[in-house]
């Protein structure tokens, strides 16, 4: 079972990855499904307190976007692979009586020119229904699954989602919410980015963007350069490029005050690597912050180590070592622009935020009204 955070750490505690003790009332059930560019991944749950216990959870490798980037359509086998593994899925939904869902599709079928035909094949031959959710939505779940991880002494918050085939960054204004209630003001954006109306002190946020590379795709615009630490330069400054259009972008950020939080298979990763694990532990990685200068040195031992010796590296292995060198490539341009001594670590995402807005909704959470 998670450790329980010390006082003062967060309004939220961590989701329990532990199963709840005794077979839990199906009327009780949340699941959320995440279908995005690289994995399909899923999460049954039970609210508990303010926050849930994982009854069964799913996750599987599809490379859905797989040739996207050359063709602007999903393959067949990368459909028959997803196909495959939403089955699964709809077996574990049918075993635990699940009635309350969200299953959504991202970035790989938002871009698909035969992606809403392949939502109707999916209900066709699982008979689960996925919505193609648009990038506001996608950025506002990830912002509130990264909601425990807000100190309360943050004023500038910037949220950033590193997917397969796209990358959410948002930038919130806490400074008019009192400390104590900075979390629970992330939240309560479940509802959407704008809160007007609300008796309580809004988070504001400031701007967001949904850029079009992730790592999956912007690996393979760079897929012809041969030269690793060249590769690693190009996709890094490309990132960058398109951020241009992001307001925060142009404007100088005080360390005092600011946190970036990080949702990713590459944040996790690069954490898993500066602690120097053997075997990733999610308690010592989520929740764990590290200074721009510590990821940096990260980054540079991934390059030395080349192609062949990430692969030999338990944290990142065969199938990531290519996906993990854009993803730094990604963080080191976002470093690039806004420094930090506050990066935290979030092992969580899509599913949790889908999670947390549906309990949020229907009132199921203690300790706060969201």
């Amino acid at each position: 079972m998670t450790p329980k955070r010390p006082n003062g750490a967060g309004a939220f505690p961590k989701p329990v990855e532990s199963p709840a003790p005794t077979p839990p009332d199906p009327s009780e059930l949340y699941a959320a499904l995440d279908l995005g560019t690289n994995s399909c991944r899923m999460l049954i749950a039970q609210p508990k307190g303010s926050q849930f216990h994982v009854i069964d959870s799913f996750s599987k490798s599809v490379q859905l976007g797989a040739g996207l980037e050359s063709t602007g359509k999903l393959s067949r086998a990368s459909m028959a692979r997803t196909i495959q593994a939403l089955r699964i899925c709809q077996q574990k939904l049918k075993r635990h009586k699940v009635k309350r869902m969200r299953l959504v599709a991202t970035e790989a079928c938002r871009r698909a020119g035969n992606g809403a035909g392949f939502m109707k094949q999916i209900q066709r031959e699982t008979g689960l229904t996925l919505d193609i959710i648009k990038p506001e939505e996608e950025a506002r779940l990830a912002v509130i699954s990264c909601a425990p991880l807000v100190s309360t002494k943050t004023e500038q918050l910037l949220v950033v989602d590193i997917g397969g085939g796209s990358t959410e960054l948002v930038w919130i204004d806490l400074s008019s919410v009192p400390n104590h209630e900075r979390p629970k003001a992330i939240m309560r954006l479940h509802a959407g980015f704008h809160t007007q109306g609300s008796p309580f002190a809004a988070a504001k946020v400031v701007d967001w963007i949904s850029v079009p590379l992730g790592v999956a795709t912007l690996r393979d615009q760079f897929n012809d350069v041969d030269d690793d630490s060249a590769r690693f330069a190009l996709m890094s400054w490309y990132f960058e490029e398109h951020l241009a259009e992001f307001a925060p972008y142009k404007d100088e950020q005080t360390r005092e005050g600011f946190q970036i939080v990080g949702t990713s298979g590459t944040v996790t990763t690069v954490a898993a690597s500066h602690l120097g694990l053997k075997r990733y532990d999610r308690n010592k990685v989520d929740g764990l912050r590290m200074t721009s200068d510590q990821i940096d040195k990260v980054i540079h031992t991934y390059l030395k180590l080349g192609p062949l010796g990430r692969r030999r590296d338990p944290r990142i292995g065969q199938d990531r070592q290519a996906l993990i060198m854009s993803g730094s490539a990604i963080l080191q341009a976002l470093l690039r622009c806004w420094p930090t001594d506050q990066l935290s670590v979030a092992d969580r995402g899509l599913r949790e935020g889908l999670l947390y807005a549906q309990m949020s909704a229907d009132g199921v959470l203690e300790d706060g009204v969201y």
